[in-house]
């Protein structure tokens, strides 16, 4: 069995079941990423579990790491540690060991990072939407980190889906960054405000609602395009399957390396 060869550095519950990790490497130099990549984190079957977990889906094999990939919510200059965003699912084989870790555990983090769900594609002065869902906010995080003060010439929007506003992970962040970029906007948007301790003054709904109403193009100011704009998708999956169909009919094109288009996607399970 491979090797612990990272530390958890620093844990922040965001709501109960959603949790910011920072792991940093042991005795190793991270690699280089791109913003959007991602990187796989395990720990061994023995590895406790939080005791409100339930029973695994799938039997557990008991001589191999659990390992499951997380995009990288960190910045691409920072080389002390990457950041995760992570959902805990109950029934998990790695989550529930995940957060049972305490600052200071050793866990295993893969000394590569892959993905293509990255920028690199396109131009500089192409405006950019970034739709999520839950934890899909991750890899935009490091997107926005890394690129957001260099890069001029484009517009950013954050369109964030999420039950209820504690699970709204790093909405802070968000509005600090959109009170001092101009070229930023942040819409965030929650789907049962009836839960809410304190009444939501914000939009509420789902995602294709922001859509369909235009919430993007009153932010910034002008008519969102498939010339003008590149869309990113990131979450739930059938968030992401019919997101990118409404595009679609918009007139958006999936993208690809061999077949270039404007519309970018990642699914988060």
């Amino acid at each position: 069995m491979e090797a612990l060869n990272a530390i958890l550095q620093q844990k922040i519950e965001v709501a109960p079941g959603l949790c910011i990790f920072r792991v940093a490497p042991l005795t190793w130099e991270l690699p280089k990423f791109r913003p959007g990549q991602y990187c796989p984190l395990g720990l061994p079957p023995s590895a406790l579990r939080v005791p409100y977990s339930e029973a695994p889906e799938k039997p557990e094999p008991q001589d191999q790491l659990i390992k499951r990939p997380y995009s990288i919510a960190s910045s691409s200059s920072q080389h002390q540690y990457l950041e995760f965003y992570i959902k805990m699912v109950p029934n998990g084989s790695l989550t529930p060991r995940l957060f049972a870790l305490k600052i200071g555990d050793k866990l295993w983090m893969r000394e590569k990072v892959f993905g293509m769900f990255t920028l690199d594609d396109f131009p500089p002065d192409k405006h950019v939407i970034f739709f999520a869902t839950g934890t899909g906010l991750s890899p935009y995080m490091s997107m926005l980190r890394s690129h957001l003060m260099r890069d001029s010439g484009r517009k950013w929007a954050v369109v964030h889906g999420a039950l209820n506003s504690w699970d709204l992970g790093y909405r802070d962040e968000l509005v600090l960054m959109e009170r001092f970029c101009p070229d930023f906007k942040y819409i965030p948007i929650i789907s049962a405000p009836e839960k809410e301790h304190v009444t939501w003054s914000g939009y509420q709904g789902f995602l294709d609602q922001a859509w369909k109403n235009r919430y993007v193009d009153r932010a910034w100011g002008l008519e969102v395009n498939p010339g003008n704009t590149v869309i990113f998708l990131c979450g739930h999956p059938l968030m992401v399957s019919s997101m990118e169909q409404i595009l679609i009919q918009s007139g958006f094109k999936p993208h690809s390396k061999r077949d270039p288009g404007s519309i970018i996607k990642e699914n988060f399970g």
